[in-house]
């Protein structure tokens, strides 16, 4: 594995950490494109060092995981909230009949 690849991998994923920490979903959404790209970029290089992409590939998939947990939470934060608008709008509705 070339020396470029192997760092277009970690930089990649760095920078997809990054913005996983910072709740930026639209970079999260970029930088998953360009972290697949890496991925297919460093699976075809025919110089790649097997043990180094293997470490590599562990830490993006334990990255991964990591995103998947955090936007599970943030779907459930979300779908929360819109629990409780429609909760308020429908005492609302109540209020209004009755009011």
């Amino acid at each position: 594995m070339s020396t470029s690849t192997v760092e277009q991998l970690q930089n990649t994923s760095t920078a997809l950490r990054d913005a996983l920490a910072q709740q930026d979903w639209q970079a999260v959404g970029r930088l998953d494109l360009q972290c697949r790209q890496a991925v297919d970029s460093a699976m075809s290089d025919p110089h790649q060092n097997s043990d180094e992409l293997r470490e590599r590939m562990q830490e993006l998939l334990d990255l991964y995981h990591e995103m998947v947990s955090i936007c599970q939470g943030e779907q459930q934060r979300i779908a929360d909230e819109l629990r409780q608008i429609n909760q308020s709008k429908q005492s609302a509705k109540v209020y209004q009949m009755f009011g």
